[in-house]
C-alpha cells in the first residue's frame, strides 16, 4: 500500500499510495523539535503517541461534522490521509495567554482571551514563520478573503469542539495550531495533526504544563507527558 517517499518534515514523513494517487500515508517520527528548529531531539516512542492521539482528535471532529483530510489509523504510527495542497499559513488559536504573545505584547501569562484570540503566520521557516495579517495572507499565498473568513471561522468551531474535548480529560486547551490544505477539487480541510506538539495543554486542577512545553522548557519527561494525554483522552473522553 504504501508507496515512494513524497517528503519528510520536521515530524512526519509523507508517502504516495500505490494506485491511490489522491491519498497519502503520514509517518510519524520520534523526532521532536521547538524554537523552529533551533531545539531538537528524539524520543523512542514519541511518533506513535502523536499519531494515536492526532487520530482520536480527528476522529472526535469527524462526528462534529469538521472536514479534515484523515481517514484512519493504518497502524501505531501511520495514517491514511486525502492528499491536499497545504496552504502555507499557521492558524493560532488562543484562549488564554502563554508562549509567544507573553513576549511579544507584554501580556501576563494565564490572561484569558474572550473571545479567543486567531493569529495567523507564514509557513516560512527560513523567515522564523512570521506573524502576519489578513493582507499579508491575500499576497503571501493563493489564499482568497472568502477563504480566509472561512479558514478562521473552522478555527474557532474546532476550537469550540476540541475545549470540551480535553475538558472530558481534565485539561485546559490554551492554545493550539492548525493548517489547512484543499482538496483536488479546491474543497478545504483541515490538515497535518493536532497533539501535544501543536497544542498548550494544562491540568485543570494543577495548571500543570502537559504538552511540548515540558520539551522546550526541560521541565518534564516529553514520553511521560504524552502517555498521559493518551491515556486521559482514552479513559476519559466520550465520542459524542
Amino acid at each position: 500500500m504504501k508507496g515512494s517517499l513524497l517528503y519528510e518534515g520536521k515530524a512526519k514523513k509523507v508517502y504516495h499510495v500505490t494506485d491511490q494517487p489522491e491519498r497519502l500515508i503520514l509517518s510519524y517520527k520520534n523526532d521532536a523539535t521547538a524554537f523552529n528548529g533551533k531545539k531538537k531531539d528524539q524520543f523512542e516512542g514519541k511518533g506513535r503517541l502523536n499519531n494515536l492521539i492526532t487520530s482520536r482528535v480527528f476522529d472526535y471532529l469527524k462526528l462534529h461534522h469538521i472536514p479534515s483530510h484523515f481517514i484512519e489509523a493504518l497502524n501505531d504510527t501511520e495514517q491514511l490521509v486525502e492528499k491536499t495542497t497545504i496552504i502555507p499559513l499557521e492558524v493560532v488559536v488562543r484562549n488564554v495567554a502563554a508562549g509567544s504573545i507573553t513576549r511579544r505584547l507584554g501580556i501576563e501569562e494565564k490572561t484569558t482571551f474572550t473571545p479567543p484570540i486567531v493569529e495567523l503566520f507564514y509557513k516560512k521557516d527560513e523567515l522564523d514563520d512570521p506573524i502576519i495579517n489578513d493582507v499579508h495572507a491575500y499576497h503571501l499565498t493563493d489564499v482568497s478573503e472568502q477563504e480566509l473568513t472561512r479558514i478562521k471561522e473552522m478555527a474557532l468551531t474546532i476550537n469550540e469542539h476540541l475545549i470540551e474535548l480535553f475538558k472530558q480529560a481534565g485539561l485546559q486547551l490554551v492554545d493550539f495550531k492548525l493548517e489547512f490544505g484543499r482538496l483536488k477539487d479546491g474543497t478545504i480541510v483541515l490538515a497535518d495533526e493536532i497533539s501535544p506538539d501543536t497544542c498548550r495543554l494544562w491540568d485543570l486542577e494543577s495548571g500543570q504544563k502537559l504538552d511540548k512545553d515540558v520539551f522546550r522548557e526541560g521541565i518534564g519527561d516529553l514520553i511521560e507527558t504524552y502517555e498521559l494525554i493518551l491515556q486521559r483522552l482514552e479513559e476519559n473522553t466520550c465520542a459524542k
